[in-house]
């Protein structure tokens, strides 16, 4: 499950956790598309798992498959 999935199955708008986790919406997007890593802090990786009911684990999987779907992308 990759970064968009987690945020869609939480029925989180971009929006709403680019607000919760003080950062710009392209970010989160560019993080949906692999495009860039997310660059967090403590608190914002931890307001992250909370929104998206996932674990620590599962947010870091998330992250490394959305890495990968750009990577085979290009």
């Amino acid at each position: 499950m990759n970064l968009r999935a987690l945020r869609e199955r939480a029925g989180l708008i971009i929006r709403h956790v680019a607000m919760e986790i003080k950062c710009s919406e392209s970010s989160i997007r560019n993080w949906e598309k692999g495009r860039t890593m997310p660059r967090l802090e403590v608190w914002q990786v931890f307001r992250l798992r909370d929104l998206y009911q996932c674990t620590e684990a599962e947010l870091v999987q998330a992250v490394k498959e959305s890495m990968l779907s750009e990577e085979m992308q290009s």
